[in-house]
């Protein structure tokens, strides 16, 4: 048989790409959902001060960041050993179970603070699961040369949910607050059932070690790997300081005052950037001076942020978050293509886990952060400061991670040191 020259001609990859968009419209819609009634509930049923408020969006990054801690390298293996389907529906099985909790609690006007709390660190329990073994499907069921291509597909998928998610969310909740968890959790479902049909996958065993053994294996080979080091840990501070988005709640309701119609809208701008740069390069995907051109977007995406921060304008808003999603998803693609094309399918489990804590890190975190920040500068000089800060520390991650400015391509010849450059190989 002749292979396809579009990922998009497998059918398996075709029911991975519909479960991923409906999985993220669905999570993301809940996420920044809870984040907006945790707010408001802040403000309104425990009279919070605006600051003081803002500090609890923080916690609730925080929260879910705790179990993404501790479960990373346990969730790394299960894909590695395990029927990568069952993993990732197992994960969004304990999703829609947390979506039809907060339904019912918002139904009957139940959910405090605590609640939202908890499920929140639920939610990133089954997200700390559902990563690894999402992401480790897709190299399963696509060959090798389409994998660019698919990881690009696979992005605006992403970014669609991202997109339609919130944006949805935002007006249902209008409607009725419980109305969108509901709908999420129905979602989700026919997610779980879409990827369950894929063929059976389960990755090759070839270690005999110890499972802690084998988790950190992982971890070494990540540690090991200055290039996609570098990659893993510029994503990680540079995002964990310009953590925008954790304060979308208090631009939506208090400063830009759109409501949660607006919150929805400017969640999913970014997602917007995000998706059409994605379109354009699942058509022509990036092939040379990688690194160079992911060192400058993450710049870009600094100095959008530091406008948003300032800006009083909800259509300059808007534009300044689309502005820093389009350079996010270059940094995005170049780093998953090199993630997926450099690891053995023996440790794509455990090498995507350890990616998705750096991501997960940079946005939890970088919600704690940014609440810190907030209850001491306030929000517009948290958003100032962190994207000062990612501006910062792409400078700093050029310098001491040459790798990321010597990278042409994908292929692993990259990591070679260019001639002149000190020793030459």
């Amino acid at each position: 048989m002749t292979e396809p020259s579009s990922p998009l001609g497998i059918p398996d990859y075709r029911r991975f790409w519909v479960a991923r968009f409906l999985t993220v419209a669905s999570t993301l819609s809940m996420v920044v959902l809870i984040g907006y009634q945790t707010y408001d509930i802040a403000r309104a049923d425990y009279g919070m001060s605006r600051s003081e408020a803002a500090f609890q969006l923080g916690l609730l990054g925080l929260v879910q960041f705790i179990p993404l801690f501790f479960l990373t390298p346990v969730a790394g293996l299960a894909a590695d050993r395990f029927d990568r389907r069952f993993v990732a529906c197992a994960s969004l099985c304990l999703d829609i179970a947390i979506a039809l909790t907060i339904a019912i609690l918002t139904w009957t006007d139940a959910l405090t603070l605590p609640f939202c709390f908890i499920l929140a660190a639920a939610h990133g329990a089954a997200r700390v699961f559902s990563g690894p073994a999402m992401s480790s499907i897709a190299p399963n069921i696509v060959p090798p040369s389409l994998l660019p291509r698919a990881v690009a597909l696979g992005s605006i998928g992403f970014t669609s949910g991202q997109v339609a998610g919130p944006a949805f969310g935002g007006l249902v909740y209008a409607a009725h607050p419980a109305l969108p968890y509901f709908i999420s959790a129905g979602l989700l479902a026919l997610a779980a059932i879409l990827i369950i049909s894929i063929r059976p996958i389960k990755a090759e065993q070839t270690s005999k070690l110890h499972p802690v053994r084998q988790m950190i294996e992982g971890l070494q080979f990540a540690w090991r790997d200055r290039f996609l080091l570098g990659c893993i840990t510029l994503d990680l501070f540079a995002v964990l300081f310009a953590g925008a988005t954790a304060m979308l709640p208090v631009f939506a309701r208090d400063i830009l005052q759109v409501g949660a119609e607006g919150l929805g809208l400017m969640r999913a701008a970014p997602a917007m950037g995000a998706g059409l740069v994605a379109l354009y390069l699942s058509f022509r995907p990036l092939a040379h001076n990688v690194g160079a051109k992911m060192l400058w977007a993450v710049a870009v995406f600094g100095g959008a942020t530091v406008i948003f921060g300032i800006s009083r304008s909800f259509p300059l808003s808007m534009a300044m978050l689309g502005i820093l999603g389009a350079a996010d998803m270059v940094s995005v693609f170049v780093r998953s293509t090199l993630v997926q094309l450099n690891t053995p399918d023996t440790m794509r489990g455990r090498v995507s886990s350890i990616s998705g804590l750096a991501i997960s890190a940079s946005n939890e975190l970088g919600e704690m952060q940014s609440g810190i920040a907030a209850a001491l500068l306030g929000a517009t000089g948290a958003v100032v400061f962190g994207g000062v800060g990612a501006i910062v520390i792409t400078a700093i991650w050029a310098v001491i991670f040459p790798e990321l400015r010597w990278a042409k391509t994908f292929a692993p010849q990259y990591r070679r040191q260019p001639q002149g450059e000190g020793d030459s190989t």
